[in-house]
């Protein structure tokens, strides 16, 4: 158990120790349907057998991969995590040299997804949803966000054009190579190419990508369909303000790390100027979600009316969110450390990576690569950068 002195930095380090040992690969909460042993048998030709295996694997406390042979993999949107993570670790001098950015970008660019004309980035397994099997490496408008932003976290680090054509080419997927659902003067971009779901995190951070990349390359149709995406989803936004994760029937719940996404993917869009009412979206979204999703002692609610489990995800993506709002509302840096400083003490290995999840009478102490370990990591350099600010402020 660590140490309730241990500091961000030496956390950082510890961390990054584990992943470079690694080898930045592992196991992942929905990386089921890679097992060697299911995959043999004809029950893998059943869909309901699909559903039930993997969320069996991911909801078991003890590893079953290795009995089903499941091997260790590398994520394309872990190695988007880890490179922008290490992007801001070095601007922030943790990090004693580049090289290891630079071998992060140029393994993004070797995990892209094949046979698409844009660069774009999907999961590393097959993934079976209600409706569809999505074959792995299917692109999808999350993990080719986050690869997206890596690069350009990467280009202004490094002024390296290629890295800019290769995020441009990411933003031409979500504009052209994605289904489009127009109403009115909003839109919303499809999940994948193969589906016409309205999820609105990912049709938010899609919008912040390109409306990101547009205030770079100049490219003002990229600004207009990110307008168009962020006034669809403002329009969804609940009088509490809230969003449901999606539009679909069975996707009205309301959790911690999407509703983190919509608002941080809202507040890089507002820099943009565009939409003059939307500080009044971001403040209400924001109020719902300070007062909604953290218990008492600063451990992050997985759902906005109910505790567990406490989730890594939920952890570091609510760490980030938080680090994003500080400079506006003077207790979220203070509520970041508390979320650390409760993840620390409750959900970390001696080994130096997190666990997956804490319930109420256990803990799921495997560690998952993309899950757990590349999001903390990601979430820890924006804590260290926060902090390394305040110091300078003080």
């Amino acid at each position: 158990m660590a140490k309730a002195s241990e500091s961000v930095e030496s956390t950082i380090k510890s961390l990054l120790n584990y992943c470079v040992r690694e080898d930045w690969s592992g196991y992942d909460p929905y990386d089921a349907l890679n097992s060697r042993f299911f995959n043999a048998l004809p029950l893998s030709k059943c869909k309901a057998a699909r559903i039930a295996i993997t969320q069996a694997m991911k909801r078991s406390p003890i590893n079953l991969r290795r009995p089903l042979l499941v091997s260790k993999g590398e994520n394309p949107k872990a190695c988007a995590l880890f490179t922008s993570a290490l992007v801001r670790l070095s601007r922030s001098g943790i990090l004693e040299n580049d090289s290891a950015v630079l071998e992060r970008v140029k393994r993004l660019m070797e995990l892209r997804s094949d046979g698409y004309p844009y660069v774009c980035w999907g999961y590393n397994f097959d993934w079976q949803n209600r409706v569809s099997l999505l074959p792995k490496y299917t692109p999808n408008i999350i993990c080719t966000t986050f690869g997206g932003n890596a690069l350009l976290d990467a280009y202004e680090k490094f002024a390296d054009r290629r890295f800019l054509e290769a995020a441009t080419s990411a933003g031409e997927f979500i504009v052209n190579g994605l289904n489009v659902t127009e109403e009115g003067d909003g839109l919303c971009f499809s999940y994948t190419p193969l589906d016409r779901d309205q999820v609105h995190n990912a049709n938010l951070l899609g919008a912040a990508f390109i409306g990101r990349l547009s205030q770079i390359n100049g490219n003002s149709r990229f600004g207009l369909m990110a307008e168009r995406a962020v006034r669809f989803t403002l329009s969804r936004q609940r009088p509490d303000g809230s969003w449901p994760y999606g539009e679909g029937k069975t996707q009205r719940w309301i959790d911690n790390f999407h509703t983190g996404y919509n608002l941080v993917a809202l507040l890089k869009f507002s820099q943009m100027n565009r939409i003059k009412e939307l500080p009044d979206f971001i403040s209400k979204g924001f109020r719902f979600y300070i007062l909604n999703f953290f218990t008492p002692d600063g451990s992050p609610k997985y759902f906005h009316d109910r505790v567990w489990p406490i989730d890594i995800h939920s952890v570091a993506q609510s760490i980030v969110t938080l680090c994003e709002f500080s400079e506006f509302h003077r207790d979220a840096l203070p509520l970041a450390e508390k979320v650390f400083q409760c993840a620390l003490l409750t959900m970390r290995s001696e080994k130096g990576y997190f666990y997956y999840q804490k319930m109420r009478f256990l803990k799921n102490k495997i560690s998952y690569m993309r899950w757990s370990q590349a999001w903390m990591l990601y979430a820890l350099a924006f804590l260290a950068d926060r902090q390394r600010r305040r110091g300078m402020n003080s």
